[in-house]
């Protein structure tokens, strides 16, 4: 785990993490930062309604083609191409906008934990603090763990607005595209309405179940594993030090048997991290084939009865994918936000164990630490 002393003591670590990282939203300049994520939700915005209508092009070019109508074709093709051009240019600039938030919040948290572990010695004190007390590594958390807990929540911000938009307005096509279907049950007519939006809730749910189940441990295991890699590169730079003199040579010995206890660590957390994705994998793939599959078999007996034109059909597929997609987020976002946690609980540890210095005077090293550049 994460340096499980601190979070014990400190029950809401990512309060504290938070309580940093948001004030790159706060201040006289943060009308620029809200200002991009405005266009960015904008941006979003325009690509739902893009894809909306490639959606309805998709029923309108099958169509064309099963009725052998050549003039209806060719405009299907003509309008093609424009939508294809538009949907390029949003995604590249939803990916210039979106980085663009993403390095100017690193920027903002890096920046403030150098000066907070820079002030006042603080860097000295770290390594002086005994056992998990002490954050290891905190130069990792500095630069990995900070990026990893920037650019993480926006990409996860903008994809979550995005699956519900897309939910919610292509749970609508679904709606109507299939209407009723009435079904023989043990003698009974049974109607279901919307049947096909009904089909994708009760399908995304099993999915979303399957995957809770089978990966609820990845969190676990994730943060297992990149505390595994700090303390072999921490251990690993004890080595180094000690061999150049910085440290006393009685202690080599000792680090170089923790530095391969370290290397067997780090296999086995890695071998644990392999079997929860291989688990993980094995639905979000299993779900990837199936999901447009059903979809067109759903359809299948409306279109043989007449209910449905071939355009229909592949309308309602493309759009019982994209449903179960948006209500798939979490399945498809579960690592991420699994790599996400463990790197934001862990520059909390250290920005935890900066404000104990900082009650303690007495506990940090003397000062004279190099200005930031």
């Amino acid at each position: 785990m994460v340096d499980e002393s601190a979070s014990r003591a400190h029950p809401w670590p990512l309060a504290r993490f938070w309580a940093s990282a948001s004030g790159f939203w706060q201040g006289p300049a943060a009308w620029r930062v809200w200002f991009l994520c405005l266009f960015a939700i904008a941006i979003v915005v325009a690509q739902l309604i893009t894809q909306y209508r490639l959606n309805y092009w998709n029923r309108d070019f099958f169509d064309a083609l099963e009725q052998r109508n050549e003039a209806a074709l060719a405009r299907a093709i003509l309008v093609f191409f424009p939508l294809v051009a538009l949907a390029t240019a949003l995604a590249i600039t939803s990916v210039w906008v979106r980085m663009t938030i993403q390095r100017n919040w690193r920027f903002f948290l890096t920046r403030h934990l150098l000066v907070s572990w820079l002030a006042d010695g603080h860097y000295r004190a770290l390594g002086h603090l005994d056992g998990a007390d002490s954050p290891r590594n905190p130069e990792y958390r500095i630069s990995e763990d900070a990026r990893v807990a920037t650019d993480a929540p926006v990409d996860l911000a903008l994809t979550l607005l995005s699956s519900i938009l897309t939910g919610v307005l292509f749970f609508g096509v679904l709606a109507n595209i299939g209407g009723s279907i009435t079904l023989a049950i043990a003698g009974l007519q049974v109607t279901i309405p919307g049947y096909l939006a009904v089909s994708v809730v009760l399908y995304s749910g099993l999915v979303i179940t399957a995957a809770l189940l089978i990966g609820r441990r990845l969190t676990s295991v994730v943060q297992d594993q990149m505390q595994a890699e700090a303390a072999f590169r921490a251990t690993a730079n004890l080595v180094r030090e000690s061999g150049e003199g910085i440290l006393p040579r009685d202690i080599e010995n000792e680090e170089r048997h923790e530095l391969w206890l370290g290397l067997r660590n780090v296999i086995e957390q890695w071998r644990r991290l392999c079997w929860q994705l291989m688990r993980i994998t094995f639905v979000t793939n299993a779900n990837l084939l199936l999901a447009p599959v059903i979809g067109l078999l759903l359809c299948v007996p409306k279109y043989l009865a007449g209910d449905m034109t071939l355009g229909e059909v592949t309308q309602a597929a493309a759009a019982f994918a994209t449903v179960q997609s948006a209500l798939n987020w979490a399945v498809d976002n579960f690592q991420r936000m699994s790599d996400w946690r463990s790197s934001a609980t862990r520059i909390a540890v250290l920005l935890l164990a900066i404000d104990d210095l900082k009650a303690q005077p007495s506990v940090a090293a003397p000062t004279g630490n190099p200005p930031l550049c």
